[in-house]
């Protein structure tokens, strides 16, 4: 899949990755995707969490070297 922006969050503990992807989301337009890069395990709970609380689209998950690439959509 596509994506707009990439934020490496690699090496980044909780709640770091949220607040960074939370930050980035600001600055983008609606329908963006934003691909959040994050070895912490947590960011599997917390990213998806807070694209339900906040009315992004939390697009899905996949494994990469070091962690995992979440796709969130611009709500």
């Amino acid at each position: 899949m596509h994506w707009d922006v990439e934020l490496d969050c690699l090496g980044l503990l909780c709640p770091l990755p949220v607040l960074k992807a939370r930050k980035r989301l600001i600055a983008m337009a609606a329908g963006q995707v934003l691909r959040v890069l994050a070895s912490d395990k947590m960011a599997a709970i917390d990213l998806p969490h807070f694209c339900t609380e906040t009315g992004h689209d939390f697009l899905g998950a996949s494994a990469i070297e070091g962690g995992s690439a979440y796709l969130i959509r611009r709500g």
